[in-house]
This record gives structure tokens, C-alpha cells and sequence, in this order.
């Protein structure tokens, strides 16, 4: 697989249709004509009130264009902005983006924000300020949106205002690798897999649970040595770390198993 560089000066869609392609899955340029298509007829909802115009979009975005949350939820395909373009279906997070994208043609800002485990849209339209649900398009109240947060860190947490802050282009990119990642293990797509941590790990090098979710995988291609490392790099980056002493077991096991070389 080519080596794709990733650096700060990103941009949606294209910098996510490249990096998909890159990973075998949706093409660049039939991904770019899709969008061309739908960006193209969005304008058709411009009026001058801007809060008419946001739902509007609504409308013509869950009903004339039909996009919803994807039946296979988790996989490759509802992670793909391209896939999600093309077939109006994905996740959150691909759903928020298309979103979000279309707005702008609108001069309409919208922000993402990456709850645990869910992303929603922000809306802010003469300073009242409004939480969608990118899955459904209906508004989100304070209360329902800790249920999402309960919902994945457990009963006992809080709605804390980091949660609520808008995400940056590179956070919400990196976001979207992430849960490709997770369809590629699924699937037992490793090779994809283990070339998203390489591109997180570009931008995040210091983040050594990328190393231990890449010595996983690497562990599952029979890359023994380069798992090795990885989880060494955890422990030694990590040492008060829970789970360091469970990495050392890990570690241990390894070291045992017969190497592979790639």
C-alpha cells in the first residue's frame, strides 16, 4: 500500500476521499461526483432567512434526499464518507459531515461535535444554539444528549462542557479513521487497519494506545516483531498506566510466539 502523508493542511471532502481511496475502499473521483451533484442542487433552498434556509436543509436532506443512519452501522462502508455520499447512508459522524458540507454551500455554519461515541451537529443561528442528531435530524435536548454520553461511558457520567466543544477539522478526520478502523477489524480487513493507526499515529505520535491497538494488529498479520515494539513503546511510554500490567503479559506471550517477517 503507498505510503499517504498526512499533514495539517487538510480539507472535507477531499482530504477523506483521498485517504479512502488510499485504503482501498471508495474511489476518489467517482466519490467527487457524487458530492458535485448534490452540492450542486443544495443551493436551490438558499431564501434569506437563515434559520428557514437550515430546515430547509433538513427537509430536502432526511426527505427528498432520503440520507439515513446505514443497517450495518459499524462497517466499512457507513465509516466511507464516499460510500456515504453515494449511497445516503452512513454513521454519525459521515452523516454530520455531509451535513455540514451542504450547510456551508447555504452560508450556514455548522460544527461537529464528537460526543463519546456519537457525533452530533451544532447549529448556531442568531445566537441560539441548537444540538442535531445527524442519524435522524431531530433536535437534541441537554438531557438526551447525556444519554448518549451515559449511554457509552456508563450511568455515573457527566455531561462535562468538553464534550460539548466543537471539533476541528483534523479532530473530526481523525474520527472518522478511528471508525474505519474499527470496520476494518470486523471484517478482519487487517492490512487497512493496521494503515489507519500509520496515519493516526502521523498525527497523533504520541498517543501509545495507538501503539497497543496497533500491536493487535499487527499481532493478527503475524508482524510478531513489529507488535513487539509496539507494546514495549506502551510500556515504556506508560508505566503507571492500569493496564501496563496486563500489556507485560502480553508482551510476554509474544516474545514466546514464532516470528513472521515481513
Amino acid at each position: 500500500m503507498a505510503k499517504h502523508q498526512m499533514n495539517d493542511a487538510v480539507k472535507i471532502p477531499d482530504t477523506v476521499f483521498e485517504i479512502t481511496q488510499h485504503l482501498g475502499f471508495s474511489q476518489e473521483k467517482k466519490a467527487l461526483w457524487a458530492w458535485y451533484e448534490i452540492a450542486g442542487s443544495v443551493m436551490s433552498l438558499h431564501v434569506e432567512d437563515p434559520q428557514q434556509r437550515f430546515e430547509g436543509l433538513l427537509r430536502w436532506f432526511y426527505t427528498d434526499l432520503g440520507f439515513c443512519a446505514r443497517e450495518d452501522y459499524f462497517s466499512v462502508e457507513a465509516a466511507d464518507l464516499g460510500s456515504c455520499i453515494m449511497s445516503r447512508q452512513g454513521n454519525s459522524t459521515t452523516l454530520a459531515t455531509v451535513m455540514i458540507l451542504l450547510a456551508k454551500q447555504l452560508d450556514i455554519t455548522l460544527d461537529a461535535v464528537l460526543l463519546p461515541g456519537q457525533t452530533v451537529v451544532r447549529s448556531r443561528i442568531n445566537d441560539n444554539i441548537v444540538y442535531i442528531d445527524p442519524l435522524t435530524g431531530l433536535e437534541l435536548s441537554r438531557h438526551q444528549l447525556h444519554l448518549l454520553v451515559r449511554g457509552e461511558l456508563g450511568n455515573s457520567a457527566m455531561l462535562k462542557p468538553k464534550y460539548l466543544k466543537t471539533a476541528s477539522l483534523k479532530r473530526l478526520i481523525t474520527r472518522m479513521l478511528h471508525e474505519l478502523k474499527a470496520g476494518c477489524i470486523v471484517t478482519h480487513q487487517f492490512e487497512q487497519a493496521m494503515e489507519c493507526c500509520n496515519l493516526l499515529l502521523q498525527w497523533h505520535p504520541d498517543d501509545v494506545n495507538l501503539n497497543r491497538e496497533r500491536a493487535f494488529i499487527a499481532q493478527q498479520l503475524g508482524c510478531i516483531k513489529v507488535a513487539i515494539s509496539d507494546l514495549q513503546h506502551f510500556i515504556d511510554s506508560s508505566p503507571h498506566d492500569p493496564v501496563t500490567e496486563i500489556v507485560k503479559m502480553q508482551l510476554k506471550e509474544l516474545s514466546d510466539q514464532p516470528q513472521t517477517y515481513h
